[in-house]
């Protein structure tokens, strides 16, 4: 009986050993299999969408757009606004504004409406209060995205961006190219950077700093320019991590259990 619980012991702090050095790797997967579906499924939306309510819906946000350039405090919304701002860009009702691609840290994720915490958990998440992803002057719209978590990298390798680097976001079939050109630190509650330029067209990313500390936010603004990407330039989600998750959790637990007889006999022999 004493060898028994022994050997339970021994089985279960290798499980617990092995779960917490597997967790990152396969929580990131399990991140980068889910922002691969959604982006599937908002590409096949767009697909089926007919031309005209395409069109109607790039208008809506377009109009929604330039009213804000005439709003007081953009920031803080009623009732009616809130509801106004959700139903725009929403293609199948789930929030799925289109998706962010930023080829020098190979990321390639949805943007949905609002910061919350349940969509920054995956996603970058559209700032209320500044401009929808749709381009064009006068216009200045800001992602959010979370920096360091242990279940996703999301935009934990944003600080590598640098002036010069391009960033595209692809909304309702258009796609929208942009250049950096400022990289800033700021204060949390510092919202000068993300004012609206009349005569511009930009477009800013935004997530903690520093690395786990998290007291200011780091600012990649970047301006319109073509919207062609040079040929290989492009990240596209690899076709490996749209491997179904039940596939990957028998690998998982085949990996777990495996070494266990080993370790078993090796320590018998021992005695």
């Amino acid at each position: 009986m004493k060898k028994k619980k022994t050997n339970i012991i021994i089985v279960v702090i290798f499980l617990i050993g092995l779960v917490v050095l597997l967790y990152p790797s396969i929580s990131n997967w399990w991140n980068l299999s889910r922002q691969s579906r959604v982006i599937s499924d908002y590409v096949s939306a767009v697909n089926d969408l007919p031309t005209e309510d395409r069109e109607a819906m790039l208008y809506e946000a377009e109009k929604y757009n330039k009213t804000l350039l005439s709003k007081g405090d953009r920031y803080e919304m009623n009732g009616f606004e809130k509801d106004e701002y959700s139903n725009l860009l929403n293609i199948d009702g789930n929030g799925t504004m289109g998706y962010l691609e930023i080829p020098k840290i190979s990321v390639s994720m949805p943007i949905y409406h609002t910061t919350d915490s349940d969509v920054l958990q995956f996603a970058a998440g559209h700032i209320p209060g500044t401009s929808l992803p749709v381009g064009g002057v006068g216009t200045h719209c800001v992602l959010s995205g979370h920096r360091g978590l242990p279940s996703a990298r999301l935009f934990t390798d944003l600080d590598r961006l640098q002036t010069g680097d391009i960033f595209r976001v692809n909304v309702l079939g258009k796609s929208l190219c942009y250049e950096a050109d400022q990289i800033r630190i700021v204060d949390p509650d510092n919202i000068e950077a993300l004012e609206i330029d009349p005569e511009a067209d930009l477009f800013t990313l935004v997530t903690c700093t520093p690395y786990g500390v998290n007291t200011h936010r780091l600012l990649v603004r970047g301006h319109r320019v073509s919207e062609d990407f040079t040929e290989g330039e492009v990240y596209f989600p690899s076709e490996a991590i749209r491997v179904e998750p039940i596939i990957v959790a028998i690998v998982v637990f085949v990996l777990i259990l495996l070494p266990i007889p080993v370790i078993l006999r090796v320590r018998d022999k021992r005695r």
